[in-house]
């Protein structure tokens, strides 16, 4: 599935990049090469303030010499010049150039990422027709919307990966994507909410969500806020709601699952494998191969077919997500999960759709069993160290629970914790599996990821909020 003016590296030339790469001792060399088209259009108040399409071309060269690992960039796709950035790149490796015979053989990938709809061979005025039915549904909600901003975003990403093992291989990856951040006022003070759908698919998305609902939901969180009372300080039960709930796991003990910091001994999972890390309540995942996920993959950035990778079975650690470097560090076989923003960015290990499994409780069980808590209903920004997995998470929208019922909304609470203790006091687990949407940043750039859970229960967190607030 090839992009009109997208430009393939001819073979004979990728083999000879490979060679250049590999002429200091390098023992395996990767082409990269990239160009992906996308549209930015931003909208305020219901007026149109920027629409902004781009291109990005370019090529990234990576050489492994054991452990160490060479990478460099260009957007000159011209024989003479990425010979000579593979020839400058391995320069920075010493040794003899090993007896290479590089036969390539070209990988065919079946896409699990049906696109119907082409962004593409959408027209400006369709895009911006759903983004004005966003804000006539959020700024009609209430009085107290004063302010609507709506983002839409599509790009159409076409790769090849080339390497001296000798694959050959291409994948295209179209995402789309709606933001919407609604602010409520009341007097003096503001608050915000913000929902932001998104799939690996084309246009066709707006087919499959309601725009409208999805929308008002945003303004009804922040009407909701403004008006709410503040939160408590303590120590005390927390409920935490599923979809963009899962945030929590994927800051605080996702990244620690990356080979990016367990092979280096830098996570608090390192050396776990086969021990308990978790309550046996839970069992967590990265899936990159559910279809037209936003953070799904048909291969990853090195050309390992994505997979479902079971990190936490039943609360025991039982595997990680792996890189091809890692993978030497640690001695295990990579998983389909390395992963960069461009091909200015070399890969390393990164999560795609990461969430905690289905339980068999439901959000009405938990709650009516609940004496007191904090019901964490959406999660916001935060704050995480991944070398301990401690955190420090705003609650976007919360609820104070008593006596197993819902009883006020509450604003300004931050959840502090360090997710290995969080992932041990989990007793409740509901069966609404659900994700959101969102842009993970790592050492790799910043790419689509999904993140989930269902509702579960810890408890105990220590809540930021205003102490004697309730």
């Amino acid at each position: 599935m090839k992009r009109e003016g997208f430009h393939l590296l001819a073979e004979s030339l990728a083999r000879d990049v490979i060679l250049a790469a590999l002429s200091t001792g390098g023992d395996f060399a990767e082409i990269f090469m990239e160009d992906t088209q996308g549209t930015n259009i931003r909208m305020l108040n219901g007026k149109v303030e920027e629409g902004v399409s781009g291109r990005d071309y370019g090529v990234g060269i990576r050489i492994f010499q054991g452990l160490r690992s060479v990478y460099a960039y260009t957007n000159d796709a011209s024989r003479v010049n990425l010979l000579k950035v593979a020839k400058e790149a391995a320069a920075a490796l010493s040794g003899a150039p090993q007896q290479t015979t590089l036969v390539l053989e070209r990988l065919r990938l079946e896409s699990f990422n049906p696109i119907r709809l082409h962004p593409g061979s959408v027209c400006h005025r369709d895009k911006v027709e759903v983004m004005q039915r966003a804000h006539r549904a959020a700024s009609g909600f209430d009085r107290q919307v004063t302010q609507v901003a709506i983002t839409y975003l599509d790009t159409d990403q076409n790769v090849l990966i080339v390497n001296s093992d000798g694959l050959l291989t291409e994948d295209r990856r179209i995402r789309t994507r709606l933001g919407i951040n609604a602010v409520a006022s009341k007097g003096d003070e503001k608050q915000s909410a913000f929902r932001g759908p998104g799939r690996h698919m084309g246009f066709e998305m707006f087919d499959q969500i309601d725009v409208e609902e999805i929308a008002r939901d945003a303004a009804r969180s922040a009407v909701t806020m403004v008006n709410a009372d503040y939160a408590p300080s303590g120590r005390y039960p927390v409920i935490i709601d599923n979809e963009f709930g899962g945030v929590i796991f994927h800051e605080a003990c996702g990244h620690g699952l990356e080979a990016t910091s367990v092979a280096k001994g830098a996570s608090i999972f390192s050396g776990k494998l086969g021990q308990r890390v978790a309550s046996e309540l839970v069992t967590a995942v990265d899936d990159g191969t559910i279809p037209n996920a936003w953070g799904s993959l048909n291969m990853d950035d090195e050309g390992t077919k994505t997979r479902r990778n079971v990190l936490i079975k039943d609360g025991i650690l039982t595997g990680y997500m792996i890189d091809r470097l890692n993978s030497r560090r640690m001695e295990m076989e990579p998983t389909g999960s390395s992963r960069r923003q461009s091909y200015k960015f070399a890969p390393t290990s990164r999560m795609t759709n990461t969430f905690i499994c289905a339980g068999e409780s439901s959000r009405e069980e938990i709650i009516a069993n609940t004496e007191y808590a904090l019901f964490a209903k959406h999660m916001g920004g935060g704050s995480v160290n991944p070398a301990t997995g401690e955190f420090n998470f705003a609650v976007a929208e919360g609820y104070i629970v008593r006596n197993g019922a819902i009883e006020k909304p509450v604003r300004g609470a931050t959840l502090i914790g360090q997710g290995s203790e969080i992932l041990q006091k989990i007793d409740m687990v509901a069966a609404n599996l659900a994700t959101g949407q969102g842009m993970c940043g790592s050492i790799s750039g910043s790419i689509p990821t999904d993140v989930g859970q269902p509702t579960i229960r810890v408890q105990e967190i220590t809540v930021g909020g205003r102490k004697g607030a309730n």
